[in-house]
This record gives C-alpha cells, sequence and structure tokens, in this order.
C-alpha cells in the first residue's frame, strides 16, 4: 500500500515537471556541484520546488533523464524504501493501523496538498541552499547523508507578494515604514552575525525581498493532517481563583501541552521583551514538540482567546528534524481555525530581508559549556496599533496587524514567558521529551534553561521591568521553574526537565 501511494507520488511530480517544462535540456547540463551562484541556485529552486528527495536525486545527479526513465528509477527508490519500517501518521503509536489503500483519495489529497504549497511558496527572485547536495549517498529515497546543517532552501520573495499580502485587507499594499521604538529601549541596529544555519553560506537575498523557509510535500505529509498543517494544538488550560484572591492558571488535560512558565496578569500590557537562551532538547517522536517563548494575551481562556507569540522550537513534525529553530505564531480563537506558524498562512507581515522565519538557529548553548541567547521584543505601534517583532539589538523583523486580533487590538490583560511541550504519552507512559536543556532549574546556569531581563511595555510605550512575576510547572516532577531577580538580570527564572523520569512515570 504504502508502495503505491509513494510511486503515485512520483508519477504525479513526473507529470508536474513535464507540464512546467523540467526535463528541457538545458535545464539537466548543470553539475552536481555546490549552488553558489544565483542562476544556477534559481535552477536549483526549480528542480526542487516540490522538495521530493526521489526526484532530487533523479533530476539533480542524472542527465538527459526521460520522464519514463525517472518514473522507473522512482519506482527501484521507492520499493528500497520498503526493506525497513517508515514511521508515518499511519502508525503513530508505533503500531499499523488497518487501512484501506484509496488511489483516487490519494491523488485528491497530493492534489489538495500541491495547492495549499502554491499559496504558500510564492515566486522567487533568488532561492538560498547552503549546502552541496551531491554527492548524495542514499540509504532510502528519505533518508540521505550531506554535510548540510538543515536541509531548507530560502526562498527570496519580492517584499509585497509575501503571503500576508493574500489577505483581504492587504491586498495591494506594501510593509510599513517602522514604528516608535518604546522608551526606555536603546538599540544598535545589529544582529548576531549568522545566528541562522541558511546564513552560512555566504549568501544574502536582496533588498527589497524577504527570506521565506520553503515549504514542500513531505513537510505537509508529516502533518497529523492537511487541515492541521502549521497550527499548534489547542491549549487547555482553566482560570481559577486562590483563596488569596489572586487568579492561577492549570492545565485541564495531561496529555498534550505542558508548561512551566512565568507570567505577569491583573493589568494592560503593550508589549514584553526577554532573553532566552537557545538549546536543543530531544524530542521523543514526530508528533511532539519542544519550544520556549513568549505569549502576549488577551481574551479569556475560552474560544476567545488571542495571542502573539515568538520563540524558539524543536518540531520534527513542522520542519523534519531535529534542529531548533526561530518562530512566530498567532491566534484570535485560541488555535481553532485562524493563525498559524511563522509565514504559512496570511498574517505576520515580514520586513527584514536578513532574518528567515522557520529557519535553524545556530549556535545552540552547551552543558556546562558556551551559552548562547537571543532576545526578543514585541511591542503596540502606538501610531497604527500593529504589534511589532524585534530580534537581536534593534532589528525589525516584522508585524502582525492590528485587525488580525479582536482583544489584542486594544492591549493585553497576560505575558507569559517560558517553554511548553506535547506530552502524547506513547506506550501509556509520560514523555521523555525535554523541555529547554532537558535539566530542571535547580542546576542553574550553564545547565539550565533560562529566561532573563524580563520586561513588559506600559501603556505610554514605556519598556519598565516586571511587577508580580509569578511562576508555574504544570507537572514540577518533569519540568519544574524557580525565579529571581538581581541587579544583572533583573527579572529572571531557570526552567526545564528531562520529563519522564523516576518521579515522573
Amino acid at each position: 500500500m504504502r508502495l503505491l501511494r509513494m510511486v503515485i507520488m512520483c508519477w504525479m511530480d513526473t507529470r508536474t515537471r513535464n507540464r512546467r517544462g523540467y526535463f528541457d535540456h538545458r535545464r539537466r547540463q548543470h553539475q552536481c556541484t555546490q549552488q553558489t551562484n544565483t542562476t544556477t541556485t534559481a535552477d536549483l529552486a526549480k528542480e526542487t520546488r516540490q522538495g521530493n528527495f526521489s526526484n532530487m536525486a533523479s533530476s539533480w545527479c542524472y542527465k538527459k533523464m526521460s520522464p519514463i526513465v525517472s518514473v522507473f528509477l522512482c519506482f527501484l527508490l521507492v520499493a528500497s524504501s520498503n526493506i525497513r519500517p517508515v514511521f508515518s501518521s499511519e502508525t503513530r503509536s508505533g503500531h499499523a493501523t488497518n487501512q484501506t489503500f484509496r488511489p483516487q483519495e490519494e491523488l485528491q489529497k497530493l492534489k489538495i496538498i500541491r495547492e495549499r504549497l502554491d499559496k504558500i511558496n510564492k515566486p522567487a527572485v533568488k532561492s538560498i541552499q547552503a549546502f552541496d547536495l551531491c554527492p548524495l549517498y542514499y540509504i532510502t529515497p528519505f533518508d540521505f547523508i550531506s554535510p548540510s546543517p538543515d536541509g531548507d532552501i530560502i526562498d527570496c520573495v519580492l517584499s509585497h507578494l509575501q503571503p500576508a499580502f493574500d489577505h483581504p485587507q492587504l491586498k495591494g499594499q506594501k510593509p510599513l515604514e517602522p514604528p516608535e521604538r518604546p522608551k526606555g529601549h536603546d538599540p544598535s541596529g545589529m544582529v548576531t552575525e549568522n545566528f541562522q544555519s541558511w546564513g552560512l553560506s555566504g549568501e544574502s537575498c536582496p533588498e527589497g525581498t524577504v527570506p521565506i523557509r520553503r515549504t514542500t510535500e513531505q513537510d505537509m505529509l508529516r502533518a497529523s493532517s492537511e487541515q492541521r498543517f502549521g497550527r499548534k494544538l489547542r491549549r487547555h488550560v482553566r482560570r481559577d481563583t486562590n483563596s488569596n484572591g489572586h487568579e492561577e492558571y492549570k492545565v485541564v488535560n495531561p496529555q498534550g501541552p505542558l508548561h512551566a512558565v512565568g507570567y505577569v496578569t491583573g493589568d494592560q500590557y503593550y508589549g514584553a521583551k526577554a532573553s532566552i537562551n537557545v538549546w536543543a532538547p530531544t524530542v521523543s517522536n514526530q508528533y511532539e514538540f519542544s519550544l520556549s517563548q513568549m505569549w502576549v494575551i488577551s481574551g479569556s481562556f475560552g474560544d476567545d482567546l488571542n495571542t502573539i507569540e515568538a520563540g524558539w522550537q524543536v518540531s520534527p513534525e513542522l520542519y523534519g528534524d531535529n534542529h531548533p529553530r526561530f518562530f512566530t505564531y498567532w491566534t484570535t480563537d485560541a488555535y481553532q481555525a485562524t493563525g498559524c506558524y511563522n509565514l504559512l498562512c496570511s498574517g505576520f507581515v515580514q520586513t527584514n530581508s536578513r532574518i528567515a522565519i522557520g529557519a535553524a538557529i545556530s549556535p545552540t548553548s552547551s552543558y556546562s559549556g558556551g551559552q548562547f541567547d537571543i532576545s526578543l521584543l514585541v511591542w503596540k505601534d502606538p501610531k497604527h496599533g500593529n504589534w511589532w517583532l524585534e530580534f537581536g539589538n534593534g532589528v525589525l523583523v516584522g508585524y502582525w496587524p492590528s485587525f488580525l486580533f479582536t482583544h489584542l487590538r486594544d492591549h493585553a490583560s497576560m505575558v507569559q514567558f517560558g517553554g511548553e511541550i506535547v506530552n502524547s504519552r506513547p506506550s501509556g507512559f509520560h514523555t521523555s521529551t525535554q523541555m529547554g536543556s532537558g535539566h530542571f532549574a535547580g542546576e542553574g546556569f550553564g545547565k539550565a534553561s533560562y529566561f532573563r531581563n524580563l520586561q513588559v511595555v506600559d501603556w505610554d510605550n514605556n519598556l519598565i521591568p516586571l511587577s508580580n512575576l509569578r511562576v508555574l510547572a504544570d507537572h514540577p516532577n518533569c519540568y519544574d521553574i524557580q525565579g529571581g531577580i538581581n541587579r544583572v538580570w533583573g527579572n529572571y527564572f531557570y526552567y526545564g526537565g528531562p520529563g519522564r523520569n523516576v518521579r515522573c512515570p
């Protein structure tokens, strides 16, 4: 069944390539060398638009190949993958389910995926791939060895053609000019050099374009469903009032997202700022993730929850690897039908030509070694009301238009900082997916993850220290948190943990 499904995918790719002229003789004359100049990279981008590794091998490393031979090679490569099990959405719990393969349904599914990809992936002025793809040493069509830190292709898209401008209220517009920064914030406009892996190629996107990580068929096929691709699970949180009159937030179901967070509530907030150290936590299976982020929140924790989010995450389902990646998120209905990660839907407007949202971060922190952190600032523009995102020391990434939201059109009522993982309880036990560094807060600097210099933006656009920071861990035996304050770090906390252990069965 799986063999037939994958052959159909190869066949559809071949039809698509024939229709678009991919087998033109001139496009097959390029050498199997590192793609560094603009012309060659553009050809490579066209050749690999669909992101299928079988087709990558046939179109990159063979010359004058006919469509029939291409399909035949696809068949052989796919057949070879059946010599060992492949983990997929059909075997999420590690046990195959009895499903009847229906070719017409599979073709329809792939058609839907292609249509979605056409909306997400915009025409590129230039495409960048940061590593030499040849030679490819195949184990199966979906496993290969290369010197790449990640498998990303970055497309340089004209800024006014990015996905945000598909929104009816943005059609025909262009990105806005930079807003007034919060008072008390003195940025230098510098960003850590080559903090993303794709930048190590030495290539960059030209002015007037934005770098966008290309989404592939394989990205969408990894998702639990194509309808939920690019979206988070809904958070099941209950707001309670304790005996002291303070509101507390508790997770209702242990199977799903779990958190260790610091938060402030009870006031009107117009932004937040923090520095977060970056790690590469182990994630147990494809359908779990581990992230560290800021949440700017308004509304109740019912269906009207509005959030703006930014940080780093490891998500094998979304990206196909275990690299920590810079990400954004938003929702206006508690993660149900609105919002998405990064630029996977119309919403966030990117203005920066050097930072690719969704691209891998490098370097990362090491246990008892060097620590690498990133600074993030989200704030509401006093003039136009849009929510802007700044990375590093003054580098604007882009903004969320205010019309996307209901409650956040005015202000936030809560700000959270911290870690989140998904606990799918594989085999009935708590997951061993790590949060942060994978070590508990008590291990401290160089070993535990941290947030430092926590600040919020007030009604008058002033960046001020937090007051009344509270900390909460859903399951402290699995992931915990410890807060503090000092002259150097201001408000801070350590957080994280290993997940399943003797105290977290």
